[in-house]
């Protein structure tokens, strides 16, 4: 029997890491999406052991750059028409940041990789997504948006060019973007098999040597945290029920936590004329997005 293939970016670590594994080893043929070679290469045989021979393919892509992600999506496409599942596990969220970073496209990095990435890579591979009798699709939110009911996405400044930079609002802001995005696509996908929800990953542990401008008093914080956090394996295994269980089959446009129950989103996220101004906005970063489908069909 032919091997399920399902991508996910930021599989060299944490969530996604852990996700690769269950996938392989659930029979999934899983391409990790990763930015450096060098600090995959463990992740990859970790996924290789537990899936076998065949169950892991790493290829490179920088999810804050639209021409790596315009790269990434041509050699996927020309070596397999069809794939089953796309998991946006990848995200920058620098909790020591202090002041905006930008991409060598010139946009602001939790935006373009946390929001606008994601949508185009989602375009581009949508051809071999439909190919599958069930592609699914997953966009990643945060369990933390629970305690900003009423946050909008800034469409005048996503990018806090003319406002004040905190990492902590760029990253909702973008999260809750990603919400809006699944409301979207599970609309322009009603009637083709393949559909889109959302996971909204509850505190994970993390290793905080991947933040080394984190001050003391925040290393003391996430130490804390840690403690009430469950691992990567736990919330991985709510990803991989979304792409392999039989009870989500057709089920499209929803958020579901750590637990698989259904969340109810902000009123902001659901507002569907912001959602249509935002998707508005994306285009004006990305082009139009069904020039970028009709490019990856040809």
């Amino acid at each position: 029997m032919e091997r399920r293939s399902c991508v996910i970016t930021g599989a060299n670590s944490g969530i996604g890491r852990a996700a690769a594994v269950q996938l392989a080893r659930a029979g999934w043929r899983v391409v990790l999406a990763c930015r450096s070679r060098e600090r995959s290469e463990p992740a990859l045989r970790e996924v290789e052991a537990a899936g076998g021979a065949g169950s892991a393919q790493l290829m490179l892509v920088d999810m804050s750059s639209q021409a790596s992600i315009r790269s990434f999506a041509r050699e996927l496409l020309a070596a397999q028409g069809r794939l089953d599942g796309l998991v946006h596990n990848a995200a920058d969220f620098d909790v020591g940041r202090k002041t905006p970073r930008l991409t060598g496209e010139g946009i602001e990095s939790v935006w373009a990789t946390n929001h606008l990435g994601p949508v185009l890579l989602t375009e581009l591979l949508l051809p071999a997504l439909r190919r599958s009798p069930a592609g699914r699709i997953l966009t990643v939110a945060s369990r933390g948006l629970s305690l900003y009911p009423r946050l909008t996405v800034h469409l005048e400044d996503p990018e806090f060019r003319q406002r004040r930079f905190s990492v902590q609002k760029a990253y909702y802001q973008s999260k809750l973007a990603q919400v809006m995005y699944t409301c979207w696509l599970a609309e322009q996908l009603a009637g083709t098999p393949a559909t889109v929800n959302c996971v909204w990953v509850t505190n994970v542990k993390i290793d905080t040597g991947r933040y080394p401008n984190l001050s003391p008093l925040q290393r003391a914080a996430y130490s804390l945290k840690s403690r009430l956090s469950i691992s990567p394996e736990e919330m991985a295994r709510a990803y991989v029920h979304l792409l392999d269980s039989p009870e989500v089959a057709g089920v499209s446009g929803r958020c579901f936590d750590e637990k698989n129950r259904m969340v109810e989103t902000s009123r902001p996220s659901r507002d569907r004329e912001a959602i249509l101004r935002l998707m508005a906005l994306t285009e004006r970063y990305l082009g139009p997005l069904t020039e970028s489908r009709s490019a990856a069909d040809s």
